[in-house]
């Protein structure tokens, strides 16, 4: 007999999220069935994603969506051996029976065979991971950066931003960061990026961003929206590409934000902005994995994870990442 404890969505959220908003519980796993597997979490990844869709995803009453590093522990499905260990889309539990595919794709999906001993399994939730898949479609197939461009990332020192800027780098490119503390800017320099500041401190952000880059800019990777967006649409080269990730200044608004309408500025200077989701280019993970693993062990990516101990202490550690405490990918180890 397992017993699996789950934490529910007892409560939509309204505003930022609040621990009632949530339901700790506990059940007993049903036995397997041909097709089946049971897996154990070892590691949940929180990220701001699960706070902008969860009233598109999730009914009150739902276990918590969200992806966790499992391990294996009984099979009825060849395909998922016991003890491999797998990316499973299993949502804040820690013990579930499941198929390997739903309805809307693959639930589980194995970690790569070549993953180095000495590369921590837990950055498969992060920069090797959907932050770092994130960071490298964005660029590659939405900007499609060039060597020499100049490439703009809000919120950079998060799970997603930094790595974008690092990636910028592997490429040839000029990075221009900002992040809400000196603490966080000066992590972005150790990273390499070329200029870096704090958008709550500057006196202006149009300012601040002509500073750091008086030619302007090719690209911009947006993960903040609100005024930040504006002040980067008025600094884009012509031509210039944004790829659209997230917009988590928005994220616990009551009332949509509404922020100038730049049409002028998106005509005559012919940009493109194109929204994205990882997943539209799945079929290239296993070989995207394996490329940053490549550039990771040769010392061109570094990461840092705020690691948070204990089940029980989940909801916490989701409310610390939407208040961008700690510097790194926020992960929860069972």
């Amino acid at each position: 007999m397992v017993k699996a404890k789950m934490w529910v969505l007892k409560k939509h959220f309204e505003g930022f999220p609040k621990e009632s908003n949530f339901e700790l519980r506990e059940e007993i796993v049903p036995e397997l069935k041909d097709g089946d597997v049971l897996v154990e979490a070892i590691y949940f990844s929180v990220d701001p994603y699960m706070r902008a869709l969860s009233r598109m995803w999730m009914n009150e009453g739902d276990v918590q969506y969200g992806t966790q590093l499992a391990k294996v522990l009984k099979s009825k499905d060849p395909e998922f051996p016991e003890g491999c260990y797998v990316l499973a889309e299993c949502g804040w539990r820690t013990h579930t029976v499941t198929k390997s595919k739903g309805p809307n794709g693959p639930i589980l999906t194995q970690i790569v065979p070549e993953w180095p001993k000495d590369i921590p399994m837990s950055l498969a939730l992060g920069s090797l991971g959907m932050p770092g898949l994130t960071a490298l479609y964005g660029l590659e197939e939405v900007c499609k950066v060039q060597p020499g461009e100049t490439v703009l990332v809000s919120a950079a020192a998060g799970a997603v931003g930094a790595m974008v800027g690092q990636i910028c780098k592997i490429k040839g490119c000029k990075v221009v960061g900002s992040a809400g503390t000196d603490e966080k800017v000066a992590y972005l320099k150790e990273l390499g990026f070329d200029q870096a500041f704090n958008y709550k401190t500057v006196p202006s952000l149009d300012e601040a961003l002509r500073n750091a880059s008086p030619e302007g800019y090719d690209c911009y990777f947006e993960n903040v929206a609100g005024p930040f967006f504006t002040a980067a649409l008025n600094n884009m080269k012509s031509g210039g590409r944004i790829a659209v990730c997230g917009g988590i200044a928005t994220y616990n608004d009551t009332t949509p934000q509404m922020c100038p309408y730049p049409h002028h500025v998106i005509i005559t200077r012919q940009l493109k902005i194109e929204g994205f989701m990882v997943a539209q280019w799945k079929h290239k993970d296993e070989e995207s994995v394996k490329r940053m693993l490549q550039w990771m062990k040769e010392g061109k990516l570094k990461t840092k994870e705020v690691v948070t101990a204990g089940f029980e202490n989940m909801t916490t550690a989701f409310m610390r990442m939407l208040k961008g405490d700690g510097i790194g990918k926020a992960i929860i180890k069972v």
